[in-house]
């Protein structure tokens, strides 16, 4: 391509041909037919266990690839080049970050999501707490994922809008409505497999963008020494100061509170690693994970830099080619890949790929929350399994057409990327705070969960307020613009509303002249900590306050072992203590014939009676019904059903629960 065929140069950006836009809606299709075949393919067995839980016997790779396309969406794709054209390579540091997550979700918190084979994740609260503060967190849970979708709905539909001028609400209601439809028709068995497909996409076109970009730029060598020239090159920040947009502490352990959150704790998350059919295989899934988290990151923070070298000399930012930083990589594709016919068409397939998966993960999550813990627990707890699967699907599409609605509000946010952390750390701080409550802190009682949650969302939906409302002047890398063909005659109206956009932007505020508005230069990346000390502190006070709960009769089941998972070798004298009076002893492991580890669950009487008759209610098991007639244990000295932990031996004075893992 010719020096003058870039937009910089002429003013006028590359649009889609003919190809670009068969590939753009062979993704669609592909991913509809995917949804088409397993309605079809699974038509008689239409049970809520095979819709929303795969039938609980899935392969760990398909769920890996599926963890990685949930949450590593348009978002990503477009946020982190930005990121690095913009700022520094600091968020290169989130790496690390990722390591500490993917130990934390597969060793402290799937565990116990697993052995109790729960369909909601919130069904964990009801046991640990109360049957309020279980609403309360799937309320919250729905109100999170809602605006999630609708940001990451947005992205594409904003990046396919500004580099081939199709209709930004035609894009968003044609993904919208093959994500709704694929949902519905084919549930947990269709996204995970959508989500496998569209990885592929994603990676292909990321792959395709860093070579092409590479090789105008004058290769990743020559576009790294440029970024050092430009001041863009950093790796040793280790300020403290938590209104430090980017250090390596902020990226490191405000990166991990933030997608611990996410990997640990979410139901889209909980609910997949549910799938796999055993404890073993949902932790490979999500190590497994790990590397592909990475390999994203990073092909994204590399796009990023070739893309400053691309445009050092001529900031389109400023130059006013596009309007947000949101749409640099999209008319970076059109310029280095706009003539190569099918590749911009390639490029927004990668994007809506990332946001097809998200969303279709989020339709099925939220129809499992409000399935099992409003309709059931609420109004029709002997719901056949046929009308409930049916329900899922009708949820499915309705939340699809809310998140539509919800598109309008992503608007207003600004950069996707830190607006999506942002609001993580808004209210899956919070959330992540009160599980952490419950597994870590066996003293905690209800009172404290409800005053922790409450606490933690006002304070931290406080602090994002007021950072949109006095926001912080943030110091970004030095751009240029000496290349940049200013005699076009649309210069001059674009460069006057480029200048309002960046006096905007980097307007001074008076956040000196009251002291509270210090607390809202918080960095985005310290939200999901704050949110998680707010919520525990306030709780353990709370709770102190109403009256601790007696750890002795806490149910293993329900408290992580955190000691005995960090340090597994240490002496039985340091560990005990750490324990806190919880009686682990119980939890025994043992080798099974299949190499599979079970975990041995012996409560005593009293405990049981606490928390069984709660379990049951929660999961539908009738008083009285044999271990014959229940799905899912194996009991001592019988032979294995199914894989549910949910048997117990009414005869005796203590309970042996016997789980796969």
């Amino acid at each position: 391509m010719e020096s003058d065929a870039y937009s910089f140069q002429t003013g006028v950006k590359h649009t889609f041909t003919t190809v670009d836009y068969v590939l753009f809606g062979s993704i669609l299709c592909v991913s509809a037919s995917i949804g088409l075949f397993y309605a079809i393919k699974d038509r008689n067995r239409q049970t809520t266990r095979e819709f929303l839980m795969a039938g609980g016997d899935m392969n760990p790779l398909p769920v890996s690839l599926s963890l990685l396309a949930s949450f590593m969406s348009a978002i990503t794709l477009l946020g982190d080049p930005a990121e690095m054209y913009i700022y520094t390579t600091m968020y290169f540091w989130i790496g690390l970050a990722y390591l500490f997550v993917a130990f934390g979700a597969a060793h402290v918190f799937i565990p116990i999501f697993y052995r109790l084979r729960v369909t909601s994740a919130y069904e964990y609260l009801e046991l640990r707490f109360s049957k309020g503060v279980r609403t309360a967190g799937s309320m919250t849970f729905s109100v999170q994922m809602l605006l999630y979708m609708a940001l990451v709905l947005y992205a594409p539909s904003l990046a396919l809008n500004a580099v081939t001028g199709f209709t930004l609400w035609g894009s968003v209601i044609a993904i919208g409505a093959v994500c709704t439809l694929y949902t519905c028709l084919g549930g947990m068995k269709a996204v995970l497999w959508t989500d496998t497909f569209q990885v592929t996409m994603m990676l292909t076109g990321l792959i395709a963008i860093l070579i092409k970009g590479s090789i105008e730029s004058g290769g990743i060598g020559e576009a790294w020494q440029r970024a050092v020239d430009g001041e863009r090159v950093l790796f040793n920040d280790f300020d403290p100061n938590p209104a430090k947009r980017h250090s390596v502490w902020s990226l490191v352990i405000g990166g991990t509170f933030t997608w611990v959150a996410i990997y640990g704790v979410n139901q889209a998350m909980v609910q997949r690693c549910c799938t796999c059919s055993s404890l073993k295989q949902a932790r490979l899934a999500i190590w497994l994970n790990f590397p592909g988290l990475c390999l994203i990151l990073y092909l994204c923070c590399f796009i990023g830099m070739v893309m400053y070298g691309f445009y050092r000399n001529c900031d389109p930012l400023k130059f006013g080619l596009v309007q947000s930083s949101d749409q640099l990589l999209p008319l970076f594709v059109m310029d280095v890949l706009g003539t190569a016919r099918g590749f911009p068409g390639l490029f927004v397939a990668c994007l809506f790929s990332g946001a097809l998966s998200t969303i279709s993960s989020g339709l099925n999550s939220l129809s499992a929350v409000v399935l099992q813990d409003i309709i059931k627990s609420y109004f029709l707890p002997d719901i056949s399994e046929q009308r409930a699967t049916l329900v899922s699907k009708i949820l499915a599409l309705v939340f699809g057409v809310i998140c539509l609605g919800l598109t309008y509000v992503a608007y207003f946010l600004g950069g996707v990327l830190q607006a999506t952390l942002s609001l993580y750390g808004m209210i899956g701080g919070p959330l992540l705070g009160l599980f952490i409550l419950g597994m870590m802190f066996p003293w905690a009682n209800k009172w404290g969960a409800y005053a922790g949650l409450l606490f933690g969302l006002v304070f931290m939906f406080w602090i994002g307020v007021g950072a949109q409302l006095y926001p912080p002047v943030i110091p970004t890398s030095p751009i240029s613009t000496i290349d940049c063909n200013w005699n076009l005659t649309i210069a001059p109206n674009i460069t006057a509303a480029s200048s309002i956009l960046n006096s905007t932007s980097n307007a001074p505020t008076q956040e000196d002249s009251n002291p509270l508005h210090k607390l809202y230069t918080l960095s985005y990346m310290w939200y999901s900590a704050t949110a998680v000390l707010a919520t525990c502190v306030v709780g353990l006070i709370v709770s102190g306050i109403t009256g601790f709960n007696d750890p002795v009769e806490a149910d293993a089941r329900l408290i992580c072992p955190l000691f005995d998972i960090l340090f597994p070798y240490l002496p039985e004298v340091i560990r005990k203590p750490m324990r806190f009076g919880v009686d682990y002893s119980t939890l025994e492991t043992s080798s099974g014939s299949s190499n599979e580890s079970e975990v041995k669950m012996t409560v005593s009487s009293d405990v049981k009676k606490k928390y069984q008759r709660r379990f049951d209610k929660i999961n539908g098991i009738e008083k009285g019904r044999s271990a014959s007639q229940d799905s899912g244990i194996e009991q001592e000295g019988s032979e294995e059903v199914d894989n549910d932990p949910r048997l117990y031996n009414q005869n005796t004075d203590s309970t042996t629960y016997t789980t796969k893992l």
